[in-house]
């Protein structure tokens, strides 16, 4: 890799090559990193799934998936890691989350509601966190909502509603690892 120059007045920015960020980066897979989990319990498009669990990858998270019988299969197919990447399967949403909670894990969900805090706002995560997606036409359940310690509100200027699971998902985990 060489070296870009942008305009004659803007230095060069050189493009690390890929041997140098495989020596940067960890050497192997994770077995479970646990602090932060990326939740997408009411997933919509099964695409969605295997670009958040590369994101999961990229931060330092794992995917935690409901039981619905396609989303191995998804997976498999989103999956463009060379390695499987930490994916836990629960049962009922709802009773995952409350477990979860029990055991004291923070638990933020991404939702347009009025106690919402900024994504911008939102600190890092400094406890084992997990991250609540929500079905992206009808957002989290009410049951769900209620177990929340915290909603973050990604701002939008566009008419759009919302952004897909993966996009909003990415963004949570980036700002919760600490990376943004």
């Amino acid at each position: 890799m060489g070296r870009i120059r942008l305009s004659a007045m803007s230095p060069a920015i050189r493009v690390k090559p890929r041997k140098e960020l495989r020596r940067t980066r960890r050497e192997r897979a994770h077995q479970c990193w646990g602090h932060l989990l990326a939740a997408p319990l009411w997933p919509m498009h099964g695409a969605n799934l295997g670009t958040l669990l590369r994101t999961c990858d990229a931060v330092g998270a794992c995917l935690a998936v409901p039981p619905f019988r396609w989303v191995d299969e998804a997976l498999a197919r989103g999956n463009t890691l060379r390695r499987p990447g930490c994916v836990h399967r629960i049962g009922n949403p709802t009773d995952w989350l409350t477990t979860e909670r029990a055991a004291g894990s923070h638990i933020v969900g991404v939702e347009l509601a009025d106690e919402a805090v900024r994504l911008a706002d939102l600190p890092a995560a400094r406890r084992r966190t997990v991250i609540v997606l929500g079905h992206e036409s009808t957002g989290i359940p009410p049951d769900a909502l209620d177990l929340l310690d915290l909603a973050v509100e990604i701002p939008m200027i566009g008419t759009g509603h919302s952004l897909n699971v993966a996009v909003a998902g990415s963004l949570a985990l980036y700002k919760l690892a600490g990376l943004l």
